[in-house]
């Protein structure tokens, strides 16, 4: 089964320097139908102004995971980690027994960014933070495997989950298996998902399913993450 959430029909707040639109219930949005996904429960599409971002503020037993989509953040934390993440690249950090963060767009053009959160499967751990640069090829055979738990990705999560980059040039189609239930984001361009056309920000539920085809109509970036139920 595949459930299409349309960008427009998100949650949305504009905090002036910041423009998120929300896939699942955060801070003052609240949907009682979209509470998670599985483990899955935040996915923010935001968009960051020049000069401002997160100030720091604390995190607890959550795996936060970022894929810069456009310009780039800077993170700074309690545990004396700090790192810029460009466009195309991730930074994960496992917030275990606390942690303080924050993420600021220093450059001269907007940034824009998933922010995505996904429950861990062991509480408690000690906080971290990793990046990673990814190479900016187009996907050919198969998407490209960025985030895992099982140590088989460059970077790992608390949790049996996987998360994939399809860089897409138009006309390509390529079919992904599926280990368990997706949530699919389309980060750029537009593509069908078995026949059903999904554009820019949008994002797609898939439950039930051994594979997806996926078809790029114009040049794409897709995100695929997979967790448990």
């Amino acid at each position: 089964m595949i459930t299409i959430y349309p960008y427009e029909q998100l949650g949305h707040a504009n905090h002036g320097w910041l423009n998120a639109r929300h896939h699942f219930s955060f801070a003052s949005y609240r949907n009682p139908k979209r509470l998670s996904f599985g483990a899955l429960r935040v996915i923010n599409d935001d968009i960051i102004q020049a000069g401002s971002g997160f100030e720091t503020h604390p995190h607890k037993d959550m795996e936060i995971i970022t894929y810069v989509r456009r310009g780039a953040i800077t993170h700074h934390d309690s545990q004396g980690n700090t790192g810029r993440t460009e466009a195309g690249d991730v930074q994960v950090m496992s917030a275990g027994t606390g942690i303080f963060h924050s993420e600021h767009n220093l450059e001269n053009e907007d940034t824009r960014l998933y922010q995505i959160w996904i429950e861990p499967n062991a509480m408690g751990v000690k906080p971290r933070w990793q990046a990673h640069q990814f190479p900016k090829l187009a996907t050919q055979n198969g998407l490209q495997l960025l985030v895992s738990g099982d140590g088989k990705a460059p970077l790992f999560i608390h949790q049996n989950a996987r998360i994939y980059v399809g860089k897409l040039t138009a006309g390509t189609t390529i079919t992904h298996p599926l280990q368990q239930q997706a949530y699919l984001l389309v980060s750029e361009g537009e593509i069908s998902l078995n026949q059903q056309p999904l554009k820019q920000g949008d994002g797609a539920e898939v439950t039930g399913l051994k594979e997806i085809t996926l078809h790029a109509t114009t040049h794409s970036d897709i995100l695929v993450i997979e967790v448990p139920a």
